[in-house]
């Protein structure tokens, strides 16, 4: 049973991931690469502000996805004079400064500087262990059933807010800006302004579910904001379909069980890991080979 809520909860943490993104990818029609690095944004300010500041969950949510949506204007400036695979190399340049910033920023000396010090904030490729559990309003989530139900909560708060969102007249500016940007801008749309809004959205949104992750697993490191990360977020809304609501949630469910269903088969660890990636690869090429939208898609990306 522990091991079907420890899938659940994973399936909940990727498919909020896969749901921001999709709203970058499938309603603006900008690919991006970086989704990982906003994602550990809300793992390492969970991780510092919980046990350095003793702040509840609550307001460590509300302040991760602040700081996430203030650092998403890093890729939604350039967006306004990027597109297509100029767009993707600028949030790639994002990706891989905010790794970077995660895993150099720790002292050189650090067995005497303590975590969350200027010197030695993240603790570089150390991590930071002992993350507490959340807690809200004296109700405790320490059990793995209480984190899944947490998880299920943030899932179905995500699905609502995009939801409204995406139905209402700015989702159909955003669709506008996908399908012609020039005529948007050309009927007095602020497509600048909403393209703004929509990455700040989305980067709020992974910030949320990296805070989640860090107090489930009670430990971060930089891997979470790996470029590996960034390229299977990426993967589930393509593999999924983009364009509405169902493609990112079937994404994520297909991407999580490829490599669970490897642990039933009698394969090395050291192997089983590269078949994982062959069958990502694998299944990314079929998909664009034989259905562009994707499994549960409405639009192709270009």
């Amino acid at each position: 049973m522990n091991y079907i809520l420890h899938l659940l909860i994973y399936f909940n943490i990727y498919a909020i991931i896969a749901i921001s993104l999709n709203m970058v990818v499938g309603y603006t029609n900008l690919l991006s690469l970086a989704h990982a690095g906003y994602y550990a944004i809300g793992c390492y300010t969970y991780a510092l502000v919980t046990i350095k500041l003793n702040m509840g969950f609550l307001p460590a949510l509300v302040l991760a996805v602040f700081i996430a949506a203030l650092m998403s204007l890093a890729i939604s400036l350039p967006a306004w004079r990027f597109k297509g695979d100029f767009f993707v190399l600028v949030s790639l340049s994002v990706q891989v400064f905010l790794y970077s910033l995660f895993y150099n920023w720790v002292s050189s000396d650090s067995g005497i500087d303590t975590i969350g010090t200027l010197k030695n904030l993240t603790n570089g490729p150390y991590g930071i262990p002992g993350i507490p559990k959340p807690s809200i309003l004296s109700i405790k989530f320490d059990s793995i059933g209480m984190i899944f139900i947490l998880s299920s909560v943030l899932l179905g708060i995500c699905l609502v807010i995009s939801w409204n969102l995406l139905k209402s007249p700015w989702g159909r500016l955003l669709k506008g800006i996908r399908d012609d940007e020039l005529l948007a801008r050309n009927i007095g749309k602020n497509v600048r302004l909403a393209k703004i809004q929509v990455i700040a959205i989305a980067c709020g949104m992974a910030s949320a579910a990296g805070t989640v992750y860090a107090s489930y697993i009670s430990y971060i490191d930089p891997s979470s904001a790996s470029l590996d990360d960034s390229i299977l977020f990426l993967c589930m809304v393509l593999v999924g379909g983009v364009g509405n609501f169902r493609g990112p949630i079937v994404g994520a469910a297909v991407l999580l069980l490829i490599p669970e269903m490897l642990r039933f088969l009698s394969i090395p660890d050291s192997i089983a890991a590269n078949v994982r990636l062959l069958l990502y690869g694998l299944l990314l090429v079929l998909v664009v080979r034989l259905r562009p939208q994707g499994i549960a898609g409405e639009y192709r990306v270009e």
